[in-house]
């Protein structure tokens, strides 16, 4: 999994991020933990 998530200074304030995306893991996580499923965070 730690090949999916980039740590850049540059990007979103550093915060860790998929990979060739600008969506931070932090993002994600909220969205899991509100309900929603991982076919609904893709089609978002």
């Amino acid at each position: 999994m730690n090949d999916r998530i980039t740590i850049q200074p540059d990007i979103c304030h550093g915060k860790p991020c998929i990979r060739g995306l600008r969506l931070p893991v932090e993002n994600v996580l909220e969205c899991l933990a509100g309900g929603m499923s991982i076919d609904d965070i893709l089609a978002d």
